[in-house]
């Protein structure tokens, strides 16, 4: 468990660091990596092009507080709800705004796993350990959908790594998964970009670009 506070360069320095704390799985047939968009498919990328391993997505939306979207009362997977249940009760949010934002969300993640993967079908996860990757963590409430909708598909083992994440979400995800790594949990925690020199938005069409990218190098590897 690493104890450092310094910013990364950008998700790419930070995604190499990941990879070089998960070399026992590297090209290995039975490990799959799995990003969350859009910034954690570019971890994942990088991830998965260090380490010879195919690549795929896991849509998650994040359930925006009214009037403070930027704060989590929940995340959405494909057929999982998460709700932060402190979230809801401290600014009051009824369930039925709850719910209806997660019904606009779970319509957006079934149009974005369609788009983002370009047509192709979804790798098949049963049986396979799965390294699930973001750029960071602040609440967890879109990696904890995440999780849940990954364990669903039967993985063997679900790898979480992430370069920063608050001590306290950390420690909950040690009890969640099977394996975590995390490059960096300071105190006091802000917001994930802080811990970034350079944290620029990522597109649709940049993740996009990577998924095909990775899909191609698994298509000519086979071919070899």
């Amino acid at each position: 468990m690493s104890t450092r506070t310094k910013s990364f360069r950008d998700r790419r320095e930070a995604a190499r660091c990941l990879a070089a704390k998960l070399t026992k799985y590297a090209g290995r047939i039975d490990v799959v990596v799995v990003g969350l968009p859009r910034g954690g498919v570019v971890t994942a990328f990088e991830i998965a092009d260090e380490l010879h391993l195919p690549l795929d997505v896991i849509v998650v939306r994040k359930l925006g507080a009214p009037g403070q979207e930027e704060l989590a009362m929940g995340a959405v997977a494909r057929g999982v709800t998460i709700v932060n249940e402190q979230v809801v009760r401290t600014i009051g949010i009824s369930k039925e705004t709850v719910e209806a934002s997660a019904e606009r969300e779970r319509r957006e993640v079934a149009r974005r796993e369609i788009e983002f993967r370009g047509g192709r079908a979804a790798l098949d996860l049963a049986g396979k350990t799965v390294i699930v990757a973001d750029d960071g963590l602040a609440t967890g409430s879109s990696m904890r959908a995440a999780v849940v909708a990954l364990r669903r598909l039967g993985p063997a083992k679900i790898v979480l790594a992430v370069p920063v994440a608050p001590l306290d979400v950390y420690t909950h995800f040690k009890n969640e998964v099977d394996e975590v790594i995390c490059l960096s949990m300071p105190q006091p925690f802000g917001a994930v970009a802080f811990w970034y020199d350079r944290f620029e938005p990522v597109a649709d069409r940049e993740v996009m670009r990577l998924l095909d990218r990775a899909a191609q190098r698994e298509t000519v590897g086979a071919a070899v």
